[in-house]
């Protein structure tokens, strides 16, 4: 049997026409899914459930996310290929947690799609951390958690903090889950709200999504475009005025 590395190996080097080979490792994690089979044509090409939980200190600041995402079936049938090491049919947890392993060291050169902004500025993250993987048996899915911290706390009484989970080229459709889809690690400060956002219609991102729908897994636009963003519910942290 072909096992599932190979599988994504092949795919990398098929999708990775036009891309800095420095960048190819951070297609493995969930790009392994667009070998499984599910639609040929049409971004995207890979779905996630997910849910964000923005992370706050013991005085306020905003320090990161951790992120919940559970992907497609198809996605955990690949991934999961060659991983049941000692044969039992049962996925133990240290097997998954190469799994996790190689995830977040891919994620690692797309930022882990995780994208924090203070008043209008792009922010930095750190290195992930506190990563770990389920896997249920009864859906057939695969649910990874970790933690993005920012490099520099933000505080909130100073400027509106603007959260968004993505994959800049629409590969990956991240969507958040009808239940419980943000969560805060610490109470608030009293006059500071923190919200997901819904989006307004809007013409450019449904003739966006049309073009794109179009297109094949291996498509890549012919300059770095932010077409994931269109799509990205935000999560606003702001406070008002004392």
């Amino acid at each position: 049997m072909i096992s599932a590395n190979t599988r994504i190996m092949a795919f990398l080097m098929k999708r990775s026409v036009g891309i800095p080979g420095g960048e190819l490792a951070g297609l493995v994690f969930l790009l392994a899914v667009a070998i499984a089979p599910m639609q040929a044509m049409a971004h995207p090409h890979v779905w996630v459930e997910m849910r964000s939980k923005v992370l706050l200190s013991a005085d306020g600041m905003v320090t990161g996310v951790r992120v919940e995402w559970t992907t497609d079936p198809a996605y955990a049938k690949d991934a999961l290929d060659g991983l049941d090491a000692n044969g039992n049919g049962v996925y133990e947890p240290d097997e998954l947690a190469r799994l996790t392993q190689e995830n977040l060291e891919s994620l690692a050169s797309y930022d882990y799609f995780v994208a924090f902004r203070f008043n209008g500025e792009p922010q930095k993250n750190g290195k992930a951390t506190n990563g770990i993987q389920t896997y249920n048996a009864n859906d057939g899915r695969l649910t990874l958690l970790f933690t993005v911290p920012l490099e520099t706390p933000l505080d909130p009484h100073k400027g509106e903090i603007r959260l968004k989970v993505y994959d800049p080229e629409f590969f990956i459709d991240f969507e958040y889950s009808k239940k419980t889809p943000l969560l805060i690690s610490h109470p608030l400060a009293a006059g500071c709200t923190a919200n997901l956002m819904e989006l307004p219609p809007d013409p450019v991102a449904t003739q966006t999504k049309t073009m794109l729908a179009t297109k094949g897994k291996d498509w890549k636009p012919d300059m770095e475009e932010d077409f994931g963003a269109l799509f990205a519910q935000p999560v606003v942290i702001a406070c008002t005025a004392p």
